[in-house]
């Protein structure tokens, strides 16, 4: 890799940690099911010998409210590892549950770094449909941020097929964003680039039934000074419905990606994407250059060292793999 490529790939991204918290045997307690910790090691260590119940812990209040929750700081009844989390520079914690149906499948928890240089946005944004048809914010996290940009946020609504969280509301799939100042689909691209935010993907949110019916999606906006993710990618189900097909997808090292023959494809069950297509549960790939086939090469080849494939899911079926890469 040329020294422009290797410090890309070393600098830091907005997500700092990323952990799958699945059902036990008997459905009665969360456990580690998989993680990437990045620098993170003191606060994974603890990490790895703990459990939640329903209700207890960020994992255990996401299941019991069966919907998404920003704690915008480590710090509370809600959070049982403030010290961990501060000794690793980590200030917020995200839980995005997934259902399938009134099931369960697991908590996905990301936590996002502190510091001047943390700029980014991660957004919740909820429709209520017994109160109106607009989406609007319900919570979010900046880091460093201008505070004027949240502040817009916070006034903008959207109807469905509207904007950012707007679309992927309507399509029920992923929405990826690759230049926000382009085109009329992004309401706030003169606030967005003023802070410097370039990049935006929104994942539609599974809700359990305590959510009572209604609408999140979740949306990712990446700043040049640190980005979300190092790669972003979203794959579909072929026609036959055995594999996935990469759709769309941009690296902070390579560019807008296209559809090559060596990574166009991921058989159902493969490696860490085809695992969360099959299972319809998140999965974790310490190693993504040793994932199979081209995901690995180009892993390999770009540096890159971990894989997060997080399902989405409609009607209890996985509609689409994001895959993000760190």
């Amino acid at each position: 890799m040329t020294a422009e490529i290797v410090s890309q790939a070393t600098a830091a991204t907005f997500i700092r940690v990323v952990e799958v918290w699945v059902p036990d045997a008997d459905g009665a307690l969360l456990e580690l099911g998989g993680a990437w910790y990045g620098a993170a090691q003191r606060f994974g260590m603890l990490s790895r010998q703990m459990c939640f119940g329903r209700g207890e812990g960020l994992p255990g209040q996401a299941w019991e409210s069966g919907r998404p929750i920003v704690l915008k700081d480590v710090e509370g009844s809600i959070f049982r590892r403030t010290a961990a989390a501060h000794a690793d520079g980590l200030s917020c914690g995200i839980a995005l549950p997934v259902f399938s149906g009134a099931k369960l499948e697991a908590v996905v928890l990301i936590f996002c770094g502190a510091g001047e240089q943390q700029a980014g946005a991660i957004e919740l944004w909820r429709n209520q449909p017994a109160i109106s048809r607009d989406m609007t914010l319900d919570d979010g996290y900046y880091g460093a941020t201008a505070d004027a940009f949240e502040f817009i946020s916070r006034r903008t609504a959207f109807r469905k097929g509207t904007g950012l969280p707007g679309l992927a509301w309507e399509r029920g799939r992923p929405v990826f964003m690759p230049d926000l100042g382009k085109g009329g689909r992004f309401l706030r691209a003169d606030s967005a680039q003023k802070v410097g935010i370039n990049r935006g993907f929104a994942i539609p949110c599974s809700p359990g039934p305590a959510a009572d019916g209604d609408h999140y999606v979740m949306a990712f906006l990446s700043a040049l000074a640190t980005p979300i993710v190092r790669r972003f990618e979203t794959w579909l189900p072929d026609p036959a419905g055995s594999a996935l097909m990469r759709s769309e997808g941009f690296c902070e090292l390579a560019g807008e990606l296209d559809v090559g023959p060596l990574d166009q494809r991921v058989a159902s069950g493969q490696g860490a994407i085809g695992q969360a297509f099959a299972s319809g549960v998140p999965a974790v790939g310490a190693k993504a250059g040793k994932e199979p086939g081209g995901v690995g090469i180009a892993a390999s080849a770009l540096g890159l060292q971990a894989i997060v494939a997080l399902p989405v899911l409609q009607s209890g079926r996985v509609v689409a793999v994001v895959a993000w890469y760190f």
